[in-house]
């Protein structure tokens, strides 16, 4: 799973709850369950497994209900480029995730040092002089949440390779205004490439975007 699907799958079980309620959740865990023997947490992190059953309970509404559960989490910007989305954080949870990331002193730093160029995780702490057993755990956090994502390899004297990482976005915009904080970053082109959910939203984007779904039960 990509960086930026790690990022918003985090958010996406709980929407999904709240938007759908619990009978037709029931039933897409169902579905999901009696297909793949997984569970919806699990689905969300392969999304394409999650997109095959909506379209199995759904059909066509299928398009329209992605992405007004997407657009509660995160809003992907019109831009020229498609690979140069500017995306507006919707969902204060996933919120909270990039604020204490850039806020956390050590992880601001190690995001920083590889914006422009991937690296691997012992230069990575070394750069900023961070010690290893506290450094590790914080790349491993911003690993797991998505702020971290791996970029090629480097060969060791021993033959060994280790996996270099870079940042999963280019930029990120924090505004304060009459206490309401407003988030808007700027994934990477690969970051973009490899994102499932991001790819179905952008290339429905055109389809259906005025029509509301009534979801819950």
């Amino acid at each position: 799973m990509s960086g930026l699907d790690a990022l918003i799958a985090q958010s996406f079980e709980n929407t999904l709850k709240s938007t759908m309620g619990e009978k037709i959740l029931s039933k897409i865990q169902d579905t999901i369950f009696e297909k793949y023997g997984i569970t919806i947490s699990e689905a969300i992190e392969d999304f394409q497994k999650l997109d095959f059953a909506l379209k199995e309970l759904f059909g066509s509404k299928t398009n329209i209900i992605e992405k007004q559960i997407i657009s509660k989490i995160v809003i992907l910007e019109e831009s020229k480029r498609k690979d140069r989305n500017w995306i507006t954080i919707e969902d204060m949870a996933l919120a909270k995730i990039i604020l204490e990331s850039v806020g956390d002193y050590d992880k601001k730093n190690i995001l920083n040092t590889v914006l422009d160029e991937p690296r691997i995780i012992s230069d990575i702490l070394n750069m900023n002089n961070i010690p290893q057993t506290s450094g590790y755990r914080k790349v491993n956090a911003l690993i797991q949440n998505g702020m971290l994502i791996p970029h090629g390899f480097v060969s060791m004297y021993d033959g060994k390779k280790v996996t270099k990482y870079k940042s999963v976005f280019e930029n990120i915009v924090i505004k304060i205004e009459k206490n309401r904080v407003t988030i808007r970053v700027l994934p990477t082109i690969e970051a973009m490439a490899k994102s499932t959910i991001m790819q179905l939203v952008d290339s429905r984007s055109s389809h259906g975007a005025q029509l509301y779904v009534k979801l819950s039960d």
